[in-house]
């Protein structure tokens, strides 16, 4: 089984559908290993996209990410990571498939739901930036 790590963000929590998305999640089989609403601080924003943060577009993200708490996810199941970017659809709303998370919910490429681990080394860096080991279960 795989870990990723899912921050649903100021949108969705600000929007009142973390339910939903959450709902789809667990529909479609992930288990759910942690979880905690937590408010991003600059330094962990700075350390989380350091590889845009020397973007001139970089201080929106910072402002929008910390807007709001956003929920922090570690989901766990087979191909995870792959499948979660399916069900999200691409980083552009705009852009998504139709039935995609961030087409049905979804605005721009900032305004998009959630973000989701892209590999497995990600996942793993990500979930331990984010939760402590004695804030993951299993059960």
């Amino acid at each position: 089984m795989e870990r990723t790590l899912i921050l649903l963000k100021p949108d969705a929590v600000a929007g009142k559908f973390c339910g939903k998305v959450i709902d789809k999640f667990e529909s479609a089989g992930f288990t759910i290993r942690g979880c905690k609403m937590i408010r991003l601080t600059p330094a962990i924003l700075k350390e989380h996209y350091a590889h845009v943060a020397d973007k001139p577009f970089y201080p929106e993200i910072e402002k929008f990410m910390s807007s709001v708490p956003v929920i922090a996810l570690v989901l766990e199941g087979e191909d995870i990571v792959v499948k979660m970017r399916d069900m999200l659809g691409v980083t552009d709303s705009r852009k998504a498939a139709p039935g995609t998370l961030r087409a049905t919910f979804g605005k721009d490429v900032m305004i998009n739901v959630a973000h989701a681990s892209d590999s497995l080394e990600t996942a793993e860096k990500e979930v331990a930036r984010f939760f402590r080991e004695d804030e993951l279960f299993a059960y």
